[in-house]
């Protein structure tokens, strides 16, 4: 049934019988000249050139006012979640169909997670699972802010994500959130090259947060970074994220609680080198979406996932969704034993036994999808 898929994947690739990853990175000899210059500078911690470098390619590249980088995403958005006022004991909404540091960055501030359902063409929170959800459940009290009529506790955010680059319906959910005075922190971590409209995934909102681990689109080994479009909360986000160390003061002289989430100048100079790339590798990403999609038009047991309307995705990881669940498992044995990696969708948040117990409205979209959808080849390291 899958030999034609199989067949397919190894033409795309160009390899008749070598093993396929899912996404491995590419490195040219700008990524290795800037790598020895951090060495031969012995500047390869946290002071370097090559991250402010970084950070004003980055702003410059996604149109953010700002661009702070940090030392992978989940740190980048446990500082957004914190630089929006999310507290201890506070609720964040967010997802059930996500990678769990969505969940973790939330859990780190000791804010709890609620999972209101997605879409099925994004993948993404939906904006009429919010809509529902916060008119059923949400209070706004005399203080302004909206409140859990079930737990009391104060609702300090929405986190949406950008499922596999795919952008989802992020204008629709922040005006349902401005109703309820809520934040939005975009999870942007999958969609670097992602756009809604004329605007870079992550910088639709106040505050958003990239991902560079290294099998993201662009790498820096480990990184990510917080774009904002508000220049105070940018030096706010810089400050909090480097220890909140007072400037231009020869002591250590902290004046609050901060984090040692720098990312490295060696990490930094590897990043830079990425992104004077990363136009090369979205080509290159859109064209094997393109052949997917192609593939799959012709086939009648799986969809191929296509970006939503008015849109432009990375493309990070090519998706499909099949009609009948059951040959997802049939699918995902018969490509691993010939060698090419493919992944199920992420087990649903709910399901984690950290957070089987957190409040969740009607999950039937992602439930739908987290027994359908499964992640094929998508990087572009030996593509003809």
């Amino acid at each position: 049934m899958f030999s034609e898929l199989i067949a397919f994947i190894r033409r795309v690739y160009g390899d008749p019988a070598g093993a396929i990853p899912l996404h491995a990175p590419t490195f040219k000899d700008l990524e290795r000249r800037y790598v020895l210059d951090t060495i031969d500078s012995t500047f390869v911690s946290s002071v370097g050139e090559y991250v402010n470098r970084f950070e004003q390619d980055l702003a410059r590249y996604t149109g953010a006012v700002r661009a702070v980088a940090t030392v992978n995403g989940t740190t980048a958005l446990l500082a957004a979640l914190r630089l929006v006022g999310v507290g201890f004991q506070e609720e964040v909404i967010t997802q059930p169909l996500t990678f769990v540091a969505t969940a973790n960055a939330i859990s780190h501030l000791g804010a709890k997670p609620i999972f209101v359902d997605v879409d099925r063409d994004t993948m993404g929170l939906s904006p009429q699972a919010l809509d529902a959800f916060l008119t059923e459940s949400a209070e706004k009290r005399a203080d302004g802010f909206s409140y859990n009529k079930k737990t009391g506790n104060r609702f300090a955010a929405v986190v949406p994500m950008h499922t596999f680059g795919h952008p989802c319906r992020i204008e629709d959910i922040v005006e349902i959130a401005s109703k309820w005075n809520l934040p939005v922190v975009e999870d942007a971590a999958e969609a670097l090259g992602s756009w809604a409209g004329e605007k870079h995934c992550g910088t639709i909102t106040d505050i958003g947060i990239l991902s560079f681990n290294g099998n993201k689109v662009i790498t820096s080994g480990g990184g990510g970074a917080i774009l904002t479009n508000n220049q105070t909360l940018g030096e706010r986000a810089k400050h909090l994220t480097t220890t909140a160390r007072v400037e231009n003061s020869r002591e250590f002289d902290h004046d609050e609680i901060g984090y040692n989430f720098r990312m490295p100048n060696l990490n930094a100079a590897l990043a830079c080198a990425q992104l004077e790339r990363l136009d090369e590798l979205l080509a290159e990403k859109r064209k094997l979406a393109l052949s997917y999609k192609k593939f799959f038009d012709q086939i009648t047991w799986a969809d191929f996932a296509e970006e939503p309307e008015g849109t432009r995705s990375n493309y990070w990881l090519c998706a499909v969704s099949f009609k009948n669940p059951a040959n997802r498992e049939k699918l995902l044995e018969a490509l691993n034993a010939a060698h090419i990696q493919a992944r199920p969708v992420w087990k649903l948040m709910t399901e984690l036994p950290m957070y089987a117990n957190c409040q969740k409205g009607p999950l039937n979209n992602a439930e739908w999808l987290s027994k359908r959808v499964v992640n094929l080849p998508s990087g572009v390291q030996c593509v003809a």
